[in-house]
């Protein structure tokens, strides 16, 4: 059988490098990996300087189309070599590629104009995304009086169902993800402590670490994950469905629907996923330690409650109910903002997601340095 898969033969001359093409240049063939990667090798070998300087032969080639011309040109470096050996129906073809062969325009250096137009841009953005986020907590906080005035209207149905799709389905992976972190960082400080002897003080840290930070942090940041992308996503489809539209029309409030009801329900889940978090936390630790170091779940229990006071779990449920308004304020942000496309939903819920972790990280930082003094 007739090979005629593109190759390219060379040679030495006294005149320089000489090259012949053989077997068919065509789209068809050059899209077969087998066949276009010794060719793309052997062209980048000559490179688009050196090119020029070599001797081709082209009359041996079987067929020849737009795309064998086009690979060639772009190797020769969009300019005639010095020795071309070629029929004259592989001429025209050429002709037309180097005719109509646009090259890639320069890059242009980026002025200071430029980059400060950039940051106008920038600044304008985030500008834009704090007015929405004061214009929605000032509503959030109308709808919250509206809703003490007249509690019996409250969207109490919204409410629970929220409760059960945010906290209730979420116990099971907060459960899990805590008791894994409880179990790993048991691991890590009784190899530590092992070295000095302190056995009993694993109660000491892994109840204030767990209690204090890790289980709120821990069950904010996977409900923002876990809730903060669906509230985002629910609102987002909405606005691409238009619904929201319809709302609008037919004088339905968004923020006593919207907003409201998911900002009640994270309030009152999050602290209640913090405390489950941090005992499942808590139970992994004290498995750990007990069989790691031999401290038993009695003297665990016993010493807990003298290890950590009673403040530290009240300043968590005090954070909790913080970054579960955090993720309820920023995930309705982000979805009434979305434009109505797909494209856009995508992009606001990973946005939401990303702003959420990061308030979260932020927020406990800033409650660890205001509150240093209470509970340590």
């Amino acid at each position: 059988m007739h090979d005629n898969a593109p190759r390219i033969t060379r040679s030495s001359t006294p005149a320089g490098a000489a090259l012949q093409l053989a077997g068919c240049w065509t789209a068809a063939r050059l899209a077969e990996p087998a066949a276009r990667a010794p060719i793309e090798a052997e062209l980048a070998r000559c490179g688009a300087s050196q090119a020029s300087a070599c001797a081709w032969d082209l009359r041996a080639l079987e067929r020849l189309d737009h795309t064998g011309a086009q690979l060639l040109w772009n190797a020769w470096g969009h300019q005639w070599p010095a020795t071309l050996l070629l029929l004259e129906a592989q001429r025209s073809m050429l002709d037309r590629v180097a005719q109509y062969s646009v090259p890639a325009p320069a890059a242009r250096p980026i002025t200071a104009w430029q980059l400060f137009l950039r940051l106008g841009a920038l600044v304008w953005h985030v500008i834009g995304h704090v007015q929405d986020l004061v214009r929605l907590l000032g509503q959030l906080l109308l709808d919250t009086l509206q809703l003490l005035r007249a509690p019996g209207r409250g969207p109490w149905r919204d409410v629970s169902g929220h409760l059960y799709r945010i906290g209730a389905t979420a116990l099971p992976i907060t459960a899990l993800v805590g008791f894994l972190i409880g179990v790993v960082l048991a691991y890590l400080l009784a190899q530590q402590l092992r070295q000095f002897g302190a056995d009993a003080f694993i109660v000491n840290i892994l109840g204030l670490a767990l209690i204090r930070e890790l289980g709120p942090v821990l069950a904010a940041i996977l409900i923002a994950g876990r809730s903060g992308s669906a509230i985002t996503a629910q609102i987002g489809v909405m606005r691409v469905t238009e619904e929201l539209d319809a709302m609008r029309v037919l004088g339905i409030a968004q923020g006593y629907r919207l907003v409201l009801p998911r900002a009640i329900a994270l309030a009152l889940a999050m602290p209640l996923l913090a405390v489950w978090t941090t005992l499942a936390a808590l139970l992994g630790g004290m498995l750990a330690a007990d069989l790691t170091m031999g401290v038993t779940p009695a003297y665990f229990f016993a010493t807990l409650p003298q290890a950590v006071e009673a403040s530290n779990l009240t300043l968590a449920l005090g954070k909790s109910v913080v970054f579960g308004l955090l993720i309820a304020v920023i995930g309705c942000h982000y979805g009434l903002r979305v434009k109505p496309n797909t494209e856009s939903l995508g992009q606001g819920t990973t946005a939401s997601v990303v702003s959420s972790i990061t308030m979260v990280i932020l927020v406990d930082a800033l409650f660890a340095v205001i509150f240093k003094d209470i509970g340590l």
